[in-house]
């Protein structure tokens, strides 16, 4: 089942299941399963099948998506985790993630007009499967780490790269209003099958950029949570970023970067397909 968070009825947030073209209300204005998805993922729900039994629905055409989670507590990055990236980038192999943190005002909604920064002029997208935090976990080790996945989810880390290189810190360039796309559905765990099977593609007004199969990570799963927790604790949630595959436009010959009226679309299977349009800053004068 795919879940996901979007105007209702009388334009009140809510959540809810997809189906067939419609979004089946679980939220407030709904059922009344939870309040938001987030609280969904933190009660458990999604431990059970989920009834969709008196929930109203809607088409899911013509209806406004909102961040999967608004307001995770941790949004944890990992970089540079396909062979492919790192084979691009001219890296070398690493003995631990490289890691970075994101903003959680920075998530955007898929469908959402996405701003280029008026400061950037190297804008690249990252293709990326997100995983969303169910539990409290602190020191997991890979035993236990796959019980504190509840599901997954797409994510677009945008990335500014001239602010990203302006010294060794990649904060900067990666934390613009609505830089990180996040959806548009959440699939528990428990529906996804072989994790490894995944495929994951980028795609720039309807191009090919990236294309790989999660197995392909650096670093798996379970290590990633493991390395994670070892530094600071997860709760219900949070949100990790896995890595994006090679492909980027700053590795491009020539380096081709995203510019106003470009549409990006990241599609992995049975996560659906995120997609977005990048408009120009209207700050920009």
């Amino acid at each position: 089942m795919q879940y996901a968070s979007f105007f209702g009825s009388g334009g009140r947030p809510t959540w809810g299941a997809h189906t067939d073209g419609f979004l089946h209300d679980l939220g407030p204005s709904g059922s009344g399963v939870a309040p938001t998805l987030k609280d969904a993922v933190s009660s458990g729900v999604f431990a059970s099948p989920v009834s969709l039994a008196g929930a109203p629905t809607q088409p899911e055409d013509g209806t406004t998506f909102l961040p999967l989670i608004h307001n995770p507590g941790k949004v944890v990055c990992i970089g540079v985790n396909y062979r492919s990236h790192r084979e691009e980038t001219g890296r070398v192999e690493a003995t631990h993630p490289t890691v970075f943190l994101r903003f959680a005002d920075t998530v955007a909604a898929h469908g959402q007009q996405i701003p280029i920064p008026a400061v950037c002029q190297m804008y690249d997208y990252e293709g990326e499967v997100a995983i969303v935090i169910g539990q409290h976990i602190h020191q997991a080790t890979r035993d236990t780490a796959w019980s504190a996945v509840s599901g997954y989810a797409l994510f677009n880390d945008l990335s500014a790269r001239d602010w990203q290189r302006h010294t060794g810190q990649w904060t900067p360039g990666k934390n613009f209003p609505a830089s990180g796309p996040f959806g548009p559905y959440f699939v528990p765990s428990s529906d996804m099958g072989d994790i490894d099977k995944v495929v994951l593609q980028t795609r720039v007004n309807g191009e090919i950029r990236q294309h790989a199969l999660l197995a392909d990570l650096i670093f798996d799963i379970p290590a990633i949570i493991e390395y994670v927790t070892a530094f600071t604790a997860l709760a219900p949630g949070d949100v990790i970023v896995t890595g994006t595959p090679g492909g980027v436009g700053a590795f491009m010959e020539p380096p081709t970067f995203l510019a106003p009226g470009d549409v990006v679309e990241i599609e992995a299977t049975g996560l659906g397909t995120l997609r977005n349009t990048l408009v120009a800053d209207s700050r920009k004068g």
